[in-house]
This record gives structure tokens, sequence and C-alpha cells, in this order.
């Protein structure tokens, strides 16, 4: 009698278990929307993602508040930038790294194809979302750390890395066709600190920041000075605001190329260190690159897409 009560015990216990039941999704934290994004695109529902860092934040400045240490210290797996960009947050990345799965994915790339830190000898700038055929490797690299917490899952991930590297093919090609419209004579981005370097690389602009690499480097009167002369002297008309870091700097450039009888526009609002706000299309990646490639050449006089590529930008142009 006590054996069939077992039985019966037992069997009760494996149907009250759905035979369907599926896996929970790995719970990821991204530093910053660019990442969670990534995860997003290469994850699909394999991932639940929460990015510590939205719209209009700054990841040069952010410090981990309790609410993200919760989030942190419960995930399965943490991805953060590296390369320096989440710099008040690194003890405490370094120190997580003993106890969770923990990886800077920036830090992954080879040396070689980085930019130098202005600030730092051995440091490289942390930018490299600003060139989609950068970003297809960090998008290898979200593969491999999903892959090696998740390895059942490992081909769906890879497929799915290889769709989205294909969009990033074409956001490529958009760039490189749309860019090339403007003048050479206008080829100048100007903006609050110094994000665009690798987009400059890629597409052939000179980049300059009132900042440098990081916003928590000081932009003197002797910069601002010099700027306003660059801009008077060399005839530029536009000069761009971000939308993750104060237009002060930016505006006191055109106050200055005034005063001397040039007249100087805000060209847009890029998005630099974070990206648009969630749910819409610029709170993607490929929104995110799609709006700046198509403000830039919209504010230099090119011939663009109402809409950008995709016919999807909330603004038009």
């Amino acid at each position: 009698m006590w054996t069939r009560r077992l039985a019966v015990a037992a069997l009760g216990v494996f149907l009250a278990v759905p035979l369907s039941a599926e896996v929970a999704p790995l719970k990821v934290v991204a530093t910053t929307g660019m990442i969670a994004d990534a995860v997003r695109q290469v994850g699909g529902d394999a991932v639940e993602v929460k990015a510590l860092m939205g719209p209009g934040v700054d990841p040069h400045a952010y410090r981990q508040t309790r609410t993200d240490i919760v989030a942190l210290t419960r995930a399965d797996l943490v991805l953060w930038h590296g390369l320096y960009l989440e710099a008040q947050m690194e003890s405490f990345m370094q120190d997580l790294s003993e106890k969770r799965t923990v990886v800077a994915l920036a830090d992954q790339l080879p040396t070689s194809i980085l930019r130098g830190h202005d600030d730092y000898d051995d440091k490289f700038d942390p930018h490299v979302w600003m060139a989609p055929a950068l970003w297809k490797l960090m998008i290898d690299e979200v593969e491999t750390a999903l892959s090696t917490v998740l390895p059942e899952k490992a081909e769906i991930f890879a497929a799915n890395a290889q769709a989205h590297q294909s969009e990033l093919d074409a956001l490529v090609a958009y760039g490189q066709n749309t860019l090339s419209k403007v003048p050479d004579n206008r080829r100048v981005l100007l903006s609050a600190h110094d994000a665009f370097g690798y987009f400059g690389r890629e597409y052939g602009f000179e980049v300059m920041g009132v900042q440098g690499i990081s916003t928590q480097s000081e932009a003197g009167l002797n910069r601002i000075s010099a700027l306003v002369d660059m801009l008077v002297d060399r005839q530029i008309t536009a000069v761009f605001v971000e939308s993750s870091v104060s237009d002060r700097s930016v505006r006191a450039l055109i106050e200055g190329a005034a005063a001397q009888g040039h007249e100087v526009q805000i060209g847009g609002e890029l998005f630099s260190d974070a990206m648009g706000a969630d749910g819409t299309y610029e709170g993607t990646y490929v929104g995110m690159l799609d709006h700046n490639i198509t403000t830039i050449s919209s504010a230099f006089g090119a011939d663009v897409p109402a809409r950008g590529m995709n016919g999807k930008l909330s603004a038009g142009f």
C-alpha cells in the first residue's frame, strides 16, 4: 500500500509539470542600449535583456545604482562595452567578474583596428558603434558570449547574427552612398565631444569634438577660441549637438562665430553615446545610425530620402 501511494504521488508530480515546458530565457544585463540591441538581435526569444543606460545617458559618467547592482548580481550573463567607456564602473565590473559571467565585448577586438585615446596612451577610442563595419565584429562577440553560456542555442544565435550582419551591410552601403553626396569642402563633422572618429574614418569626414573622447575631459577657452577661428576661416556652416551631452559648448562656438560675422547653424542632433527613445526606430542600432547618416548628409546639402534608409525615421528631411 505504501509503495502504491508513493507511485501515485510521483505520478502527480510528473503530471503537474507541462510536457512542453520551455527553458527560461537567459537573463542578460547590458550596460549600453547599443549592446542591449545587439543581444536582442542575436539572442531572439532565448534571451531576456535589461539595459542599464537608457536614452540620453552618458556612459562615460555613469555609476551603477542599487537597482543596477541587484540586476547585475542576478544575471546569467553581463555584457559591458569596455575600452574605458564605462570608466566609473570598471572596478565594480572587475570585481563582479569573479562571481558572474562578465564580458567586456570591445576589449576582445584587435587593437590594430582601434583608434588611440587622446587622454591615455594605453587606451583606445571606445566609440566603435559609430562604424557599422566595426559593429559587425561586436555582433560576433555577442554571439560568442551567448553561445558560451547557452551552447544548446548556438546554431540559432549564429543564424540570427548572420541575418543582423546583413542588415548592417545594407547600413554600410547606405552610408557610403548618401554621405558621398556631401561636397569635399564641407566634410567636417564638429560636435560636442570626439565620439565620431570611427564614423569619420569609415566615411571620409574630418571629425572634431569640443571635448575629447571622454565627456569628462574639459574644454578650455583656448580650445573654444581655436575652433571658432577654424569655423570662420574654413567657412563651415553647420555643427552638431548630441543627445547625451550638453549643447552648451556647441552653442558657444555658434556665438563666437557670430561675433566674427560668420553664421553657423546647428545641423541637427546626433545620437552619440546613447540611442533614441525605447520603442522607436531610433531606439535601435540601425535606426540610430540611419538617423545620424541622414541628418549629417542633409545638413551639408545632400539629397536624402525623406525618412531615411528604411523610411522609418520619426522626423522627415
